[in-house]
């Protein structure tokens, strides 16, 4: 059993936090919907791969990287952090761009 795969998820996790309190990107601008919407995300995301999996379409393959933990049936506890990256990275960047093109348009 290998950590390696979900300390580098956590780690990145970990950076996100560090952009958005640095930034007051997601999280730090309102608490409350980014309470809403990153849950929503992930819920999504995770729905999806069940939709897969119950498909034949994704599935769990052997690596070293991984813990071997399933939440679900082909669904590695990695994939949970992944997809709360995935979500938070999209809306820290969202946050990002937005806050720029807004400068760009209000001199």
């Amino acid at each position: 059993m290998s950590w390696l795969y979900l300390a580098a998820l956590l780690f990145s996790l970990t950076g996100m936090v560090v952009l958005d309190r640095r930034f007051r990107l997601f999280f730090w601008s309102d608490a409350r919907r980014a309470s809403i919407v990153l849950p929503a995300g992930v819920l999504f995301f995770l729905l999806w791969d069940l939709a897969g999996i119950g498909l034949g379409i994704f599935f769990r393959g052997p690596s070293p990287y991984v813990t071997g933990l399933v939440v679900a049936p082909e669904v590695p506890l990695e994939e949970i952090a992944f997809l709360a990256l995935l979500c938070y990275l999209t809306m820290n960047v969202f946050a990002a761009v937005t806050r720029v093109l807004m400068r760009g348009t209000h001199p």
